[in-house]
């Protein structure tokens, strides 16, 4: 992926932004109208709306007996519904869910094998949209909206999935002259915030002895100009930050 959008900068001049992967919402309005959506960005003011239904599937799990206890806690967390479980020998047994295909598109498959040690297997068949308690999370770079970062995630899980996506923007973030702050909205309404501190720079070396006031004047200047700063500077992201979603791992 990395090496593809280097060539489309290198060869084509084109200026690619990498975002998570991410499915089609479906909405229905409060005059009863049902639209489908492939981008959180598009999704209407939270007034406007009755119901959001997201795509669910029928998903079956092929593993060993002794990983049972690890997958469950797995698809628990991922909000999958256990209908049945089959044994389909002494040591084999399948696990059926029903689980929202936001939850299991990403990155479900590799931790699945990692608690298997590589030997179960999954599939998926689609069945329908669902209606769900879903919102929409805003990030807020320098109290800017950027639309590439917003998520549609469970109200349920929307405060921590906010908190732990600011803090992985922090570290991706570099840091600037004047301090970004870093902000989780859903529905114009502040969750969660992280702030990226500025560069400090020591204006006061070069003054020796004399009155405290000259080093107090020197700082105020200092506040005023990163203040100027902050007012019309611009955010740099790097493509690390949009990839950083990507990673719904704890750490």
């Amino acid at each position: 992926m990395e090496i593809i959008q280097e060539r489309l900068e290198r060869e084509n001049d084109v200026d690619v932004v990498q975002t998570a992967p991410t499915v089609s919402y479906e909405y229905k309005t409060t005059d009863g109208k049902v639209k489908r959506i492939d981008s959180p960005s598009e999704l209407p003011d939270r007034s406007q709306l009755e119901e959001i239904r997201e795509p669910m599937v029928k998903l079956e799990i092929i593993t060993g007996v002794d990983s049972i206890g690890g997958i469950m806690r797995l698809a628990e967390v991922r909000r999958c519904k256990l209908v049945k479980t089959d044994y389909l020998s002494p040591t084999r047994v399948m696990i059926e869910y029903i689980a929202p295909l936001a939850e299991i598109v990403y990155d479900f498959y590799d931790q699945l094998k990692g608690i298997s040690h590589g030997y179960a297997t999954m599939d998926y068949e689609f069945l329908g949209f669902e209606d769900a308690d879903l919102v929409k999370i805003d990030i807020m770079v320098n109290k800017n909206i950027v639309d590439a970062l917003s998520l549609i995630v469970h109200r349920s899980n929307a405060e921590h999935r906010g908190r732990r996506l600011l803090i992985k923007l922090r570290r991706a973030i570099p840091r600037h002259q004047f301090e970004i702050p870093l902000q989780v909205a859903i529905g114009g309404k502040i969750i969660a915030r992280e702030s990226i501190k500025p560069f400090r720079k020591d204006v006061t070396a070069k003054l020796y002895g004399g009155d405290i006031t000259r080093k107090m004047k020197v700082l105020k200047r200092q506040k005023e100009g990163k203040k100027r700063l902050k007012s019309i500077g611009m955010v740099q992201i790097p493509q690390e930050a949009f990839m950083s979603i990507l990673d719904t791992g704890d750490d």
